[in-house]
């Protein structure tokens, strides 16, 4: 049965197809739809009541500095850092849910008991800490809004057993940048009247595949493009889903050809995001000037140089404060030695053919650091 994520509705059947044939749940699908409707309702509510309390049509958002890049390649650590250090800020999971600064005020004494039925309490905190008052990806906030994103495909509708739908969210098949990046706006507005700061700290893998249309209609923007070795990013992200599943739906008890395909389908859709970044960058469709490459490799090794090239690219001046700061956080960085090892063979992948699907992406963005070759001479 074809299925047009085009509509919400179209969305909503493909995701309860694959609850009921993929997970067997047919009556609880059916309370979280209904939740959801009545929250977006809510939230439609209360940000029509916030154009009557607060400046949200005086409100300019200037300069947002914007992190985007794959899954898993520090995005979280620098958008949090910056938002800890005061450069800007970022917005919590629960100002993404409920964006209306209306319905903040009523629902911030309940946050306590939304953390215990909220989707967050299924990820492993050591690898994604989460929760309704910590900062995270914007994405989130436009997934709730119009139940549809990455997120969803990735979570959800790759698990599809008719058809694989990624086609259906590729930029070209379906551009929905006239709908999400009003809403952004809308968001951003907010967080600033929200938090008191000039400028915003968004995290956003979506603007990924579609950055030379985002650089023309925010010309002002600050993007940081985060490029880690896929070697890492492939197997984390997959590890991701493979916990934060196991825990809410049991994705470990699935028959191994149903993970076999949305492992398949989800590895397609990492490299294919790499890729059209890096199509992009190669051809001079997203003008150079307008985004930083940031390393992870360089945040690690190299975090108080680089944070110098952020601050510079962004137009922050830093406090004698915040660089005290970036020097111990620098000192933690290459301190640091990652407990997690990651086993491609779990997930019926090589090193040769990663190394092999994403050459390209080495060769632009991952060459060796002119430390690491001083370093072996």
């Amino acid at each position: 049965m074809p299925y047009d994520v085009t509509t919400i509705l179209g969305r909503t059947s493909a995701a309860y197809a694959v609850a009921r044939k993929t997970f067997g749940y047919s009556v609880r699908p059916l309370f979280i739809f209904t939740g959801m409707a009545y929250m977006r309702l809510m939230m439609v509510t209360g940000t029509w009541f916030d154009r009557l309390f607060f400046p949200i049509a005086k409100t300019e958002v200037k300069k947002p500095i914007v992190i985007i890049g794959n899954h898993r390649t520090g995005s979280t650590f620098l958008q949090r850092f910056l938002h800890d250090q005061g450069f800007g800020s970022g917005m919590m999971l629960y100002q993404l849910l409920y964006p209306s600064l209306t319905m903040q005020f009523f629902i911030k004494p309940f946050l306590p008991l939304l953390e215990a039925v909220s989707p967050t309490k299924h990820h492993d905190h050591k690898v994604h800490e989460t929760g309704m008052q910590i900062v995270e990806t914007d994405d989130a906030g436009v997934t709730f809004r119009f139940f549809d994103g990455f997120f969803l495909y990735g979570f959800v509708l790759a698990f599809l057993e008719d058809e694989d739908l990624l086609p259906q969210f590729r930029p070209e098949g379906r551009d929905t940048s006239a709908r999400d990046w009003p809403w952004l706006m809308e968001l951003w507005k907010r967080n600033l009247i929200k938090s008191g700061h000039t400028r915003v700290i968004a995290k956003l893998f979506s603007v990924t595949p579609q950055t030379p249309n985002f650089v023309k209609q925010f010309p002002d923007a600050k993007v940081l493009y985060l490029a880690r070795d896929p070697l890492s990013v492939i197997p984390s992200t997959l590890s991701l889903l493979e916990g934060v599943l196991t825990t809410g739906l049991g994705y470990d008890k699935l028959a191994p050809e149903v993970r076999e395909r949305h492992i398949k389908r989800v590895y397609t859709a990492i490299v294919e995001l790499m890729r059209r970044f890096h199509d992009d960058w190669v051809s001079g469709a997203i003008p150079h000037d307008k985004v930083l490459i940031v390393r992870f490799d360089r945040l690690m090794a190299e975090f108080e140089p680089m944070m110098d090239e952020i601050c510079a690219f962004c137009e922050l001046e830093m406090t004698d404060a915040q660089r005290q700061a970036i020097a111990k956080r620098g000192e933690k960085q290459r301190a640091y030695k990652s407990g997690h090892k990651y086993d491609l063979e779990k997930y019926g992948l090589t090193e040769e053919q990663v190394l092999a699907d994403t050459k390209f992406f080495y060769d632009t963005f991952l060459p060796p650091l002119e430390s690491s070759k001083a370093a072996e001479g």
